[in-house]
């Protein structure tokens, strides 16, 4: 991620054009959206890292979406069909498989009509999108203080970052 999208105003608080409360799958696609329109763009969680509950959806496998064709696809939604129709209308199961191949993930249509990520992990998908976010002036906010310095000064202090246990400059796609 970079710094240069954020400034420091007098306050000491970092700026962004627009920040997303929650780190979950509709808080980066929301980041991601705003980020492609040229945004500056700060994801908040209160958890140490983002996308826990997608990394757990993907233990079952990762099931993305259904390949039924869309009036049945729409059914599924119940009373909120009409409600939701614009919005699966402009990113419906095509759209979101070509998402997961844009992010280097290929995707295939169990014998159910469901539709996973070739390898069944949720975690390469993640990792992909993070990557391209941190490419796109998205940053990852952590609402908790930062840790004091420790005796060794600054190498005892560990910034918020996307997922636990990685830092920046460290990421492979």
């Amino acid at each position: 991620m970079s710094s240069s999208s954020a400034s420091l105003p007098a306050t000491g608080l970092p700026t962004c054009d627009v920040a997303v409360v929650g780190g979950g799958p509709s808080g980066l696609m929301a980041a991601e959206v705003m980020a492609a329109r040229g945004l500056s763009v700060h994801v908040f969680d209160a958890m140490p890292s983002v996308g826990r509950k997608f990394l757990l959806a993907g233990k079952g496998g990762l099931n993305l979406t259904h390949s039924e064709p869309f009036g049945p696809f729409l059914e599924r939604y119940g009373d909120r069909a009409g409600a939701l129709e614009a919005s699966l209308r402009a990113f419906g199961p095509d759209a979101l498989r070509d998402w997961a191949r844009a992010l280097g993930v290929e995707t295939f249509v169990g014998t159910s009509g469901r539709v996973f990520p070739v390898d069944m992990k949720a975690a390469p998908l993640l990792r992909a999108w993070l990557h391209r976010l941190r490419g796109r002036r998205c940053r990852r906010r952590s609402p908790r203080p930062a840790p004091a310095p420790s005796r060794a000064g600054r190498r005892g202090r560990r910034r918020a970052g996307w997922l636990p246990g990685r830092r920046r400059g460290r990421h492979s796609a």
